[in-house]
């Protein structure tokens, strides 16, 4: 934060923003709204990831610190893909004038009925026990795989998402992130500090524990998520094809008792 607050005193930035799309680690918003005040920015929040984790408690929440927050709908909030945009007064204004007519068409009302249905969700009692849950599974992944020598960007994780650098893996970001999709395990091919590789063949991979939360598996199943993930990894370096389909199957035997909620198979 002390070169944050060098940054912007040397630049006087309009506009500050906080919080990304691969953050592992706590977003100090007090110290962001303490130094946007110093030089006079408007300090934005882009909380879509997190989104989920500050309604369910177990991440601090920038309301009362950015002026301007932003968020998907989706990812944590396990709501619809769709968006919010939420300010002070002051800004309300110039923000809706810009959403309509400047950026967006016609709401998609079927969307917005579903942000609705998801919102009510995350404001019920038992939210906050899965927000809480998406971490600790996180954090028993993030260790599981430092165990089998990953490199973890930051060290950890505070919430929902690792980022691995897997350099020292001899794998590129990109091939390691197909071969998992064939084995059954999603996730994106990503950059990470520092990258000297391309941003389109990176040397990073960026997951997380949301979806495989909001399906019922707990700590004790995360040790087992990250061997496969390095059975796979391994594979690549090796180039052999036959662990996927091996490794997907398993995953499949898994997650046939832990089914999506509201969901089965057609009899």
């Amino acid at each position: 934060m002390d070169q944050v607050r060098d940054l912007a005193r040397k630049e006087r930035p309009k506009l500050i923003w906080c919080g990304g799309t691969a953050v592992p680690r706590t977003i100090d918003f007090p110290a962001f709204a303490e130094i946007a005040r110093e030089t006079g920015a408007v300090l934005a929040a882009d909380v879509a990831h997190i989104a989920g984790l500050i309604a369910g408690g177990a991440h601090p929440s920038p309301v009362g610190h950015a002026d301007v927050i932003s968020t998907t709908t989706h990812k944590t909030l396990r709501g619809p893909r769709g968006a919010m945009i939420m300010s002070t007064a002051e800004h309300a204004k110039a923000i809706d004038k810009a959403v309509f007519p400047g950026l967006q068409g016609g709401p998609h009302n079927h969307t917005t009925a579903a942000i609705a249905v998801a919102l009510r969700e995350a404001a019920q009692p038992d939210f906050p026990a899965y927000a809480r849950q998406i971490v600790a599974n996180a954090k028993a992944l993030a260790a599981a795989l430092t165990e089998r020598g990953y490199d973890l960007v930051s060290g950890g994780t505070d919430n929902h998402l690792i980022l691995i650098d897997l350099t020292n893996k001899g794998v590129a970001g990109k091939p390691a992130a197909k071969a998992l999709d064939l084995a059954g395990i999603e996730l994106n091919h990503n950059a990470v500090p520092f990258d000297p590789r391309k941003p389109f063949d990176p040397s990073g991979l960026r997951l997380g524990t949301a979806a495989i939360t909001t399906r019922g598996l707990t700590e004790e199943r995360m040790p087992r998520i990250a061997a496969w993930l390095d059975e796979v990894v391994q594979a690549v370096a090796k180039d052999d094809d036959a662990v996927f389909d091996r490794v997907a199957a398993e995953i499949r035997e898994l997650l046939a008792d832990h089914p999506m909620p509201g969901w089965a198979p057609a009899s």
